[in-house]
């Protein structure tokens, strides 16, 4: 999921700026930069944000800004004047009309060097302190959204349950309906003095049992039940929230295809929206 958080503090005439962004991604995903004096902590530092960070594409950002020390720079000059001497003799030999060598001997291996600059104690302590802030920050950020598509999801499930609801008034006038157009067909093609009441009847109730949506309810608001309580929970559940809307919808979608009514359908096609709108928002969820 999307998160943001900074913390900047001072070190002697240093000042140490943390910086952790993250967009969401099914995996954990860590891009980390550290002053060249900390490379050696990487390791360390990715076991311990993998821990606390658990899932997104996360860019953490360590700088330290020291504006009274400058890195300083060294030329190997017997180095560059060895490599001026060959450059000059295949110039000869290739006669070639340039003499810009000092561009060229400066990329060569090893003529440039900077000096390493090594880190201490203390601003290790004060760089895990300065880190733990900014994740404070983001892990804050983090649930503020999640508050909000913890109240998104909620009322979208709810919506679904209205819907549901709205389903059953309309099924006892369904079933009315479906009998008297089932009637309506069949006498319509066969005189009704000629039609056998009793097979009509049990051929009307099989018909019936076919279409009764009375399963699906009860597991589609037991599963919107068990969304909204796994919700609550502190843990990490993206995972099974995904699983219990993918059961949500194939209950939907059973409906669905036993409506054979109008109204139904419309709730239905409501109930998919609803439920659509949910699985992007778990996208975000961890």
């Amino acid at each position: 999921m999307t998160g943001f958080g900074t913390s900047v503090a001072e070190h002697g005439n240093k000042t140490i700026t943390v910086e952790i962004k993250s967009v969401n991604s099914k995996f954990f995903d860590l891009s980390l930069r550290l002053p060249s004096a900390y490379k050696d902590k990487d390791l360390e530092l990715r076991s311990e944000l993998a821990k606390d960070l658990e899932r997104g594409k996360v860019d953490i950002s360590i700088i330290i800004d020291s504006p009274d020390v400058s890195k300083k720079t060294s030329i190997n000059a017997p180095l560059a004047k060895a490599y001026f001497e060959e450059l000059k003799s295949l110039n000869n030999d290739f006669k070639l009309d340039t003499a810009d060598y000092l561009s060229i001997i400066l990329k060569m291996p090893e003529v440039l060097s900077v000096e390493k600059t090594t880190g201490d104690d203390e601003e290790w302590k004060q760089l895990k302190t300065t880190l733990a802030k900014a994740l404070k920050a983001f892990q804050e950020f983090r649930e503020k959204e999640g508050a909000s598509i913890e109240k998104d999801m909620n009322e979208r499930v709810r919506q679904i349950e209205i819907r549901l609801k709205e389903i059953e008034k309309i099924e006892p006038v369904r079933l009315t309906n479906l009998r008297k157009k089932l009637s309506g067909s069949l006498e319509e093609f066969i005189q009704a003095n000629n039609i056998d009441r009793n097979r009509f009847e049990q051929e009307l109730i099989f018909y019936i049992e076919k279409i009764d949506i009375s399963e699906e309810k009860v597991r589609l608001r037991t599963h919107c039940e068990y969304f909204l309580s796994t919700v609550k929970e502190k843990s990490s559940n993206g995972k099974k929230l995904a699983f219990i809307t993918q059961e949500i919808g194939r209950e939907i979608n059973t409906i669905g295809s036993k409506a054979n009514d109008a109204a139904m359908q419309k709730h239905v096609v409501e109930m998919k929206d609803e439920l659509e709108k949910i699985k992007e928002q778990i996208l975000n969820v961890l």
